[in-house]
């Protein structure tokens, strides 16, 4: 099996707490996803911010690397 294992649509994913992950859609066909958090994580100001351009275009590198550290995201490659 080639890790990470690809996902398929129906297919799930479990993160452990503190599990490193990472998400990517290797087609050109749109794609979706459902993340649940439990227990639930205060996680509205990360998602909020990512999809709010007027917000995200404004953010300096410095905005962002306070962002990422505040959402516990880092970048492994």
């Amino acid at each position: 099996m080639s890790y990470p294992p690809p996902l398929y649509t129906g297919d799930f994913a479990l993160v452990a707490e503190g599990g490193i992950h990472g998400l990517r859609n290797a087609s050109e066909a749109p794609a979706s996803m459902l993340i649940l958090f439990t227990p639930g994580a205060p996680r509205e100001d990360c998602f909020e911010t990512l999809v709010d351009k007027a917000r995200t275009s404004s953010m300096t590198d410095e905005d962002w690397a306070a962002f990422f550290l505040r959402h516990d995201t880092f970048w492994t490659s």
